[in-house]
């Protein structure tokens, strides 16, 4: 019998999981730290409010997705990968040492700038590193190179986030630190890239259509004339949807459910990102090598029972007054707190079983002369899956004024209905698309 390898002790793999890896960490080092110096007014923030600043950054982060993904699409696919790799890894050092001349002057806008081309440097980072994947990898390797994938990401995000935030708190307002961090973060990506295989060039002679407009358009257009790749791509971007709905309440839900510091908010999303790395890699053992559907629906089963779980923990969590609880008291609270952990950890390896098998998919299936401009078109469905989510949080919760645990099992019914029909119409495809590739 053949032995396995490792893929984390391979030259072909290794460097391109560190480089990703070190971007989503600095992502989210920044992003964490430019919002606890607008929350904690460590900078000029001129006349704008906190709460107006904060969304701001986020809806600045998701732009260039819908600007510039079909862009970035076609130039993965026509020039040499491993090189468009490290000069987006030189561009990133140079976005750093704007971020770092923003913090170091108090300078808002330029923070923003900043926080806006990171935005725009992921954006172009996406398509290549995810059609790279097929390249470097075999076969039956692909569903372990996704599940190391997403759950190396899920870590960045994670340390990321505690990084910024200690940072920031132990440089007491000494902005230097977190220029430094940052900076040096960069850098190490550059030097991971160095490592990075020479790869394949799929279409030399396709000509880059600049305009945004259009190439977004034309990208879509393409993903749905492949019924399988569209599918896939949809169940992807519901994935972006029901994330960004429960994450993005969890800080109100630690505040005005738990009556909690944002300590915990910290835990909360610890416990969701560790569980995100538990099913990735769960995925990986439990779901074999070959790529398959077989993981999917348990994830989608998952992501409908164990919201509804966490929305029963939240009905019997008691009311109290006073001061905000802090991480140390938690732990001494009645047993309904344990239950919140436990069902967003289950969530959290729900999310992993769901969204593997999918990435994984996207790129066995999708043609290699398209490979990255079909990523691209996933993220611009996610960004507009993502914004949907903001909306429609909106609605329910400040305009319809319902509460909190109604939005999250109105989530898990939509969840179990959408993925129901997505494994109806996904399968048949499948099977098609097995037989086609095997004449």
């Amino acid at each position: 019998m053949e032995k396995k390898e490792n893929l984390l002790s391979t030259r072909r793999f290794l460097p391109m999981f560190v480089t990703q890896f070190l971007g989503a960490l600095n992502d989210n080092v920044y992003k964490q730290a430019l919002l606890l110096v607008i929350t904690y007014g460590w900078i000029n923030q001129q006349s704008a409010s906190v709460s107006t600043l904060n969304n701001l950054a986020a809806l600045l982060f998701i732009l260039p997705y819908f600007i510039f993904s079909a862009t970035a699409g076609q130039i993965a696919d026509k020039y040499e990968r491993a090189s468009l790799v490290r000069g987006i890894k030189i561009l990133e050092i140079i976005i750093m040492l704007i971020g770092s001349a923003g913090f170091l002057l108090g300078h808002l806008w330029l923070l923003l700038l900043a926080l806006f081309l990171m935005g725009t440097h992921s954006t172009f980072f996406g398509p290549i590193k995810y059609a790279i994947l097929p390249e470097i990898l075999k076969p039956n390797e692909l569903m372990s190179g996704n599940a190391l994938f997403q759950s190396g990401t899920s870590m960045a995000i994670l340390i990321g986030m505690i990084l910024g935030g200690a940072v920031i708190s132990a440089s007491d307002g000494n902005l230097l630190w977190i220029s430094l961090t940052i900076v040096t973060i960069a850098i190490l990506g550059f030097i991971s890239s160095q490592f990075i295989l020479r790869q394949n060039v799929t279409t030399p002679d396709l000509e880059i259509d600049w305009n945004f407009f259009r190439t977004s358009f034309q990208t879509i257009k393409y993903a749905k004339s492949i019924p399988l790749i569209y599918l896939i791509l949809l169940g992807n971007s519901w994935y972006w949807f029901y994330g960004a709905t429960y994450l993005t309440q969890i800080p109100q839900l630690t505040q005005q459910n738990l009556h909690a510091s944002e300590n915990v908010v910290s835990l909360l999303l610890t416990f969701f990102s560790v569980g995100i790395g538990i099913g990735s890699l769960l995925c990986r053992r439990i779901g074999g090598t070959q790529v398959n559907l077989k993981m999917v629906p348990i994830g989608a089963i998952g992501l409908t029972v164990f919201a509804l779980y966490l929305a029963a923990s939240l009905a019997f969590v008691p009311e109290r007054s006073g001061e905000l609880l802090h991480l140390a008291d938690v732990f001494q609270q009645s047993w309904s707190y344990y239950h919140v952990m436990f069902a967003v950890t289950l969530l959290g390896i729900s999310g992993g079983f769901y969204i593997v098998p999918l990435y994984a998919m996207m790129q066995a299936y999708s043609p290699r002369s398209h490979r990255a401009r079909v990523v691209a078109a996933n993220n611009i469905l996610n960004a507009v899956f993502m914004v949907s989510s903001a909306v429609f949080s909106i609605i329910i919760l400040s305009v319809l004024k319902i509460d909190i645990k109604i939005l999250f099992c109105i989530t898990a019914v939509l969840s179990a209905i959408f993925s129901i029909w997505l494994l109806i119409r996904l399968k048949p495809q499948l099977n098609t698309a097995q037989v086609s590739l095997e004449d």
